[in-house]
């Protein structure tokens, strides 16, 4: 055979052509996971993308989606869920409020400059929009670390190491409190004009700078008259921590003015539910037509942007999973705060004047009846419904003993029915430690979605986390209000909330205490009552780990129906009110937990970092 070398050469000439052409346009390619500058700030949708990055990166402690166990960590709620964490928490970590995040801060401090410095195909309209959103971001960023930490490091543009081994440029000492909480104050106002998303309620507009403006100042401002009044007097002498009571009335001024501008924006507290219970529910959890939400975090199923906080906290008896439910359970303690509609004081009627016996009711929700419509809005309560279904809530039966003129309780498995053939215990319990049941006698209603599937592993909830509402905003400029000695309008804010409640007759005279108390039923599971008690510096005085304060410790409502046959109280049904069995340590909030320790890490990171007290 004879061979050709010819051909192989031209075809290897060719093969070598093709080959360098290929490399050099693969070399020349744009990568396709990367995206370079000149794109990113010339391109209004991946400007969109990266400020939803920013968004959800925004610092929370409890919410629906994240920290959301710790709702049982305060005295809204119980741990009835596996293992008994948060019920055995001795005290509060020092370090347990914290979120020292400059990372986020530096990648604003990039976007800024990026859109300044690399952006020439946007308008300038489109330029100045998007930055007064970064710098939104920013500053409910630094609000975030205030509350937490006091006087922080306010940087604002990038620090750039110059490769020297000089790392001193780079130190950035803290701020004043006060001066932190003037830079959030100050961002806001400048911003507000041109940050646009009229209507939004995902994405910051101007009235969502006005209620994070309401609830920055505000904190300023008790924090300023209470550290002193309380006589902690707790601060740095640099200023770093500690707010100076003078300027009290300076940020009670600034909350109610930004209050002010949201209320008269286009908001209105949700009323389109004649029943005044479902009312509160839906106003929370509703995303069509909600004129109430001001800026919340949204979830979509359609898009798999979901989470599982109902699959985790649905009432065990009618969970569509046979995995999870009832972990969170409301507790006694908060459903007493809510008054009844007389005004008077919202402990249950449960024994006698005397306490001698028990009161008799001919339903489970008789205790209930003439409560606060917001309670049925938050909680699950025995002799209620959800999702059209009874959530049966029903700890055992009191069979009467005639020869020792007492009663003796027996109790059951769920559902389990007594030999008279009713029911014993709920499908719900309450138990007193069986796990993913109520160990408390309630049932979180709040946040808890109704949709069908939506407490299953394969669909789970797109409910949404309100982050500002008008509600809010309301009870906000009614303690300005009444901080700043103008009790007629305070009263005309609060009594707008309450009414939506079903109070009829508005209150005359308000309080302190009082208004507390409305935050605390107005506001329960929306992340703000850790933060109302220390801005008031109270925490350490409701918190104060004594077995026998009862604000420190959880207590429960176990309801049984009466097994007395032959006497009219036969079928009636009593209560018993008695300390959680899994809630075994007190809450105790010391005075080290009103400000975050820094920690050592971030102090040999930057050793102009002063320690915060008791560190």
């Amino acid at each position: 055979m004879k061979l050709t070398f010819k051909p192989l050469a031209l075809s290897a000439a060719l093969l070598l052509g093709l080959s360098t052409s290929c490399q050099k346009d693969f070399l020349d390619r744009t990568p396709p996971n990367i995206i370079l500058d000149s794109q990113l700030w010339n391109d209004a949708g991946l400007i969109n993308g990266l400020m939803a990055n920013y968004y959800d990166r925004l610092p929370v402690h409890t919410t629906i989606y994240n920290g959301w166990v710790d709702f049982s960590a305060y005295d809204e709620a119980m741990w009835s869920g596996y293992n008994n964490y948060p019920n055995d928490l001795f005290t509060f970590d020092a370090f347990r409020w914290g979120g020292w995040d400059y990372g986020l801060i530096r990648d604003i401090n990039l976007a800024l400059d990026g859109l300044d410095t690399k952006s020439t195909a946007l308008s300038a309209t489109q330029k100045e929009q998007f930055k007064a959103e970064f710098r939104f971001i920013r500053a409910y960023m630094y609000f975030e670390l205030a509350k937490r930490y006091g006087g922080v490091p306010i940087v604002t543009s990038q620090l750039v190491y110059d490769n020297s081994g000089d790392t001193t440029p780079l130190q950035v000492a803290r701020s004043k409190e006060t001066e932190v909480y003037d830079f959030v104050a100050s961002e806001l106002d400048a911003i507000k004009g041109t940050l646009g998303n009229t209507g939004s309620v995902t994405r910051a507009n101007s009235y969502t700078a006005m209620a994070l403006k309401c609830r920055a100042m505000l904190y300023a401002a008790s924090i300023a008259k209470y550290n002193a009044a309380s006589g902690l007097n707790i601060m740095t002498p640099g200023g770093e921590v500690g707010i100076p009571a003078n300027l009290a009335t300076s940020y009670y001024q600034k909350s109610l003015a930004a209050a002010k501008e949201v209320i008269a924006g286009p908001y209105a507290l949700y009323k389109s539910n004649p029943n005044l219970g479902e009312n509160f529910y839906e106003a929370i959890t509703r995303k069509n037509s909600n004129p109430e939400a001001i800026w919340v975090k949204d979830f979509l199923v359609a898009k798999d942007y979901r989470h599982a906080f109902t699959y985790d906290n649905i009432a065990r008896g009618i969970r569509e999973d046979n995995l999870s439910s009832s972990a969170t359970t409301p507790i006694l303690n908060l459903v007493e705060a809510f008054e009844y509609l007389d005004g008077s004081s919202g402990e249950l009627k449960v024994r006698n004047a005397a306490g001698t016996d028990y009161v008799y009711y001919d339903n489970l929700s008789g205790p209930f009846q003439n409560k606060d419509a917001r309670l049925y809005g938050t909680v699950i309560y025995p002799g209620t419904t959800f999702k059209g279904q009874e959530v049966q809530i029903q700890a055992g039966v009191k069979v009467w003993n005639a020869t020792s003129s007492s009663y003796t309780n027996i109790e059951g498995g769920l559902g389990s029915l007594y030999t008279d053939g009713k029911l014993q215990t709920g499908s719900s319990g309450p138990q007193p430690s069986q796990q993913d049941v109520s160990n408390s006698g309630f049932y979180l209603r709040k946040y808890i979605d109704s949709g069908a599937g939506a407490s299953t592993r394969g669909i789970r909830s797109d409910t949404w986390w309100v982050r500002f509402r008008l509600g809010e905003i309301l009870l906000n400029a009614a303690e300005a209000d009444l901080e700043l000695g103008n009790t007629t309008e305070a009263l005309t804010y609060v009594n707008q909330v309450r009414a939506r409640a079903g109070f009829t007759k508005p209150l005359t005279t308000l309080t302190l205490e009082r208004l507390q108390n409305e935050r605390r039923v107005e506001l329960a599971f929306e992340d703000h009552r850790v933060w109302d008690l220390k801005r008031w510096r109270i925490a350490h005085k409701v918190w104060d780990g004594s077995p026998n304060t009862p604000s420190a410790n959880a207590y429960i409502l176990f309801p049984y129906r009466v097994v007395r046959p032959g006497s009219p109280l036969d079928g009636k049904y009593v209560f018993d009110k008695q300390l959680s069995q899994r809630y075994r340590t007190p809450r105790n909030f010391q005075l080290f937990n009103y400000y975050t320790f820094l920690g050592n890490g971030i102090r040999n990171a930057n050793p102009k970092i002063v320690r915060n007290p008791f560190e």
